[in-house]
């Protein structure tokens, strides 16, 4: 049967010669030439036919394998641009995701950095913008009340009535005896004058002027009392007397020992403020002015509702560094008290209004004295709570009363080359050369011997304590309470009858303190400095730690999913480029490459594995930047 594509011809042609065979002996040539020729010419129409039919086949062929082939390549065009889009989209959301990670690494590090800046200049910068409000000026906020105290300040002062005078002599039995009256409590009311601004060194210049007023109720004794004292005119009076001829000398000590006594009584009142008369002074102040600057005596005179009594302070305002607010300059236009030697004389130190912020606790704060004409200094102690407020408390110390017996600086406290026993300094250059001593109350702190040479006093340090209490970060006083003791040295006089056998030993006088602590209004408000330095180190930590955790997030997270992943394609995605650093090191390294070597075929064996299971190398749709391995037909080895 004919299929009208194949080769039926051929098919008929071999079936008549296989029945003409057995028959060509027997047939005659005409027949066979006949038949061959009808055969032939069916021949002839069967290849004709043939022909047409292979050419429609062909056509047909050719046509179907268009479409097939048309088919195929836009098949395979399809599939290539939708692996082209999904590479696309595949690669923009990479570059989103490496965006957002990069973005936040530079925004860990931003806030790192600003954690860090903000960590080491916060305080200075927030102590800056205080200072811009803080400086002292006329129309500062802290000027009212640095020019009149809001606070009630109470002036406590404690006698010491001698009460046994008449045994003050060498070989005496029984030793000098004092008592303590008091408190004789005033209330102060201070105030600033003579008040002048001076903006070329940021400073300000000033006298104090207080008034006091007796205070009955919050006194333990009147100002009437009467109290027994050293007479120091007297004594001090008898030790110039050595400066005179030697005919004068006797003279003036037949009448120092006449009309005076080793010992004074006065009332309280006397002996404070008011002051009192002495003859001795009279005519000192007639002979010599300017040795006797006063026409009374009294501990306190004249104190009360004058501007002598401190001097003329010229202290720092602030305005340029608020560090140096309340420092004080000059006294008396003086650098140099002139009464110790080297430091000891410098003028320096507070008033007792500022102090130098951002204190810490291995500092040394100073309180200037007119009166000692030195500055004390005062070492951190304890941290201590006023009203809910952390405050650093600063004490006296034995260093702030030694002079070179326990601390070698303070040698520069010893007058005329005279080192007395820790505890006391001579002050006589600043008291009109009166051997005057200054020591803590009760000789608190003092060497023993100033104790053991007397009896009635007792030193406790709860009560004798010199301390300020200053809240840290803004240096302002919490808490005051201490003051300081007057003592003066009794020793003998050769050549004054009155003085020719009392012992040596230091007499105490008096003492006094204030005792200020702010009020609960005052400590709140004071208390927000410390509240806004602690909000900046708050959001200094936050900084910080939002920046490590922004920086750190993702590398951990990424090493924390591949040390916990059991995918060997992730693992392998990763080690990639440590792997091809360590086969491109070994191409182009001092030690040539080898292909046959077996590190490097195993290296080669993971990437060949990695691509065929990744299915990278897709056909038709490769670049040549992306081939790895580069022969099919050699799947293990990797080319060169």
């Amino acid at each position: 049967m004919s299929t009208g594509c194949g080769s039926d011809a051929q098919n008929d042609e071999s079936r008549i010669l296989a029945q003409a065979a057995p028959t060509t002996a027997t047939s005659s040539s005409a027949t066979l030439y006949k038949r061959l020729n009808s055969v032939q010419r069916s021949k002839s129409k069967r290849t004709g036919a043939k022909q047409a039919t292979n050419s429609s086949c062909a056509t047909k062929l050719k046509k179907t394998r268009e479409t097939t082939g048309n088919a195929r390549e836009a098949d395979v065009d399809s599939n290539c641009h939708r692996r082209i889009q999904e590479r696309q989209l595949e690669m923009t959301s990479r570059a989103r995701h490496c965006a957002w990670r990069l973005g936040i690494v530079i925004l860990g590090v931003c806030c790192i950095a600003a954690g860090v800046y903000l960590l080491r200049n916060w305080i200075d910068m927030f102590t800056r913008m205080r200072g811009k409000e803080m400086a002292l000026s006329p129309t500062s906020r802290s000027y009212a009340d640095w020019k009149v105290s809001p606070l009630p300040l109470n002036f406590d002062v404690y006698l010491f009535n001698w009460t046994n005078p008449e045994d003050l002599y060498e070989g005496s039995p029984r030793k000098p005896h004092f008592q303590q009256l008091g408190p004789y409590r005033f209330r102060e009311r201070p105030d600033k004058v003579d008040i002048e601004w001076h903006n070329q060194n940021a400073s300000v210049s000033f006298r104090k002027k207080a008034f006091y007023y007796f205070d009955a109720a919050g006194s333990n004794g009147t100002l009437n009392d009467m109290v027994t004292s050293v007479n120091t005119v007297a004594h001090s009076g008898a030790r110039r007397l050595s400066e005179l001829a030697s005919i004068l000398r006797v003279m003036a000590s037949a009448s120092l020992s006449s009309m005076q006594e080793v010992y004074e009584t006065r009332t309280a009142e006397e002996w404070l403020f008011k002051g009192f008369v002495n003859s001795l002074v009279t005519v000192g102040k007639i002979l010599s002015p300017n040795d006797v600057p006063y026409d009374r005596v009294g501990y306190q005179y004249p104190r009360n509702g004058t501007t002598d009594f401190d001097g003329y302070i010229n202290m720092f305002t602030g305005a340029d560094d608020i560090s140096k607010m309340g420092k004080i300059y000059t006294w008396n236009n003086l650098r140099h008290t002139g009464a110790f030697e080297g430091a000891c004389g410098d003028v320096k130190g507070s008033m007792g209004e500022f102090f130098p912020p951002n204190l810490s606790t291995n500092q040394t704060v100073y309180m200037y004295m007119p009166k000692m004409c030195r500055a004390v200094p005062l070492d951190y102690t304890e941290t201590v709570t006023v009203h809910g407020v952390t405050a650093y408390k600063f004490s006296g110390t034995r260093r702030a009363v030694d002079n070179g017996t326990m601390y070698p600086e303070t040698s520069c406290f010893c007058v005329d080359g005279e080192c007395k026993p820790s505890g006391v300094i001579n002050i006589a250059r600043c008291a009109h050369n009166a051997s005057i001593h200054m020591s803590y109350p009760h000789f608190y702190l003092a060497d023993p011997s100033y104790l053991e040479a007397i009896d009635g006093l007792q030193p406790d340090k709860e009560k004798h304590e010199f301390y300020m209490a200053l809240e840290p970060n803004a240096g302002v006083p919490m808490d005051v309470g201490g003051g300081f003791q007057a003592n003066y040295l009794m020793e003998r006089i050769p050549g004054v009858a009155l003085y020719a056998r009392v012992p040596r030993v230091m007499m105490p006088l008096m003492w006094a303190e204030e005792r200020v602590r702010v009020t609960e209004e005052i400590a709140a408000s004071i208390g927000l400095v410390p509240l806004i330095v602690l909000i900046g180190q708050i959001v200094t930590g936050i900084l910080l730690a939002g920046g490590l955790i922004c920086t750190c997030w993702y590398p951990t997270r990424q090493l924390t999913h591949f040390c916990r992943s059991d995918d060997p394609k992730a693992k392998a995605s990763v080690l990639r480029p440590l792997t091809t650093f360590s086969v491109t090191s070994n191409a182009t390294g001092a030690t040539p490459f080898r292909p046959h070597d077996n590190h490097n075929e195993r290296v080669g064996v993971r990437l060949l594995d990695y691509r065929r299971s990744s299915g990278l190398t897709d056909s038709g749709c490769n670049s040549a930047t992306e081939s790895l391995i580069g022969s099919s037909s050699s799947t293990d080895v990797i080319t060169s």
